[in-house]
């Protein structure tokens, strides 16, 4: 049985979804770095970095890196649609989930933990770089929506590996209310990603206060 180690409101979220989409065996455990706990150890155990999510595969090995994990479970289950079979549908899938890890996870990173950029800066210098970290991050998000059209998803017919991701990262850092407003076509695509079947109890578990 894989084990997926997450918290509420994290990016666990995408994977939780995506296990159910396989129909693998799986369990989670209540984990974060920010909140101590029997959870913690146990995750700190199988990944020294302390990152949620972290799956755990049934082999025993660990995986860690949400495009990633993802991109592993859609090639194990083909049959699940988290990545399409066609070859250039599937080709753009995989340019998506790296771009969403490679750029608007960096900017997250950024805007919850300024301190890391400039280690010394005082409360209006972090304040700074939050705002100009946010309104990059924005315009990424804009450039994604422009990049990646919906027919009527971003994998396809039905929701994919792609779909999930953007859903969850797009929650954070006032994402969702700029897009609403600069792409709103963009907007009414992550609701609908919201709303499917397999999405929705995740979203709700994850997020229960907004759902």
């Amino acid at each position: 049985m894989m084990v997926l180690y997450g918290a509420k409101g994290s990016g666990a979220a995408a994977i939780d979804a995506a296990l159910r989409m396989t129909g693998a065996a799986y369990r989670v455990v209540d984990a974060a770095s920010w909140a101590p706990g029997p959870g913690l150890e146990e995750l700190r155990a199988v990944n020294p970095l302390a990152q949620v999510p972290t799956l755990v595969l049934d082999d025993g090995s660990a995986m860690s890196e949400s495009a990633a994990i993802l991109i592993h479970l859609g090639e194990r289950f083909p049959a699940s649609g988290l990545l399409p079979l066609d070859p250039a549908a599937r080709a753009q899938s995989l340019r998506g989930l790296v771009y969403i890890a490679a750029n608007t996870y960096a900017c997250i990173g950024f805007i919850d933990y300024p301190e890391r950029a400039v280690p010394d800066a005082d409360d209006a210098l972090k304040e700074r770089i939050r705002a100009g970290t946010r309104a990059r991050l924005h315009a990424l998000w804009d450039t994604f929506a422009d990049t990646f059209p919906a027919a009527p998803f971003l994998a396809g017919a039905s929701v994919g590996a792609l779909d999930l991701l953007a859903c969850v990262v797009s929650r954070w850092s006032g994402a969702r209310k700029h897009v609403e407003v600069s792409r709103p076509a963009f907007h009414a695509l992550l609701q609908r990603i919201e709303a499917d079947p397999a999405v929705a109890p995740v979203i709700a578990q994850y997020w229960p206060a907004q759902s």
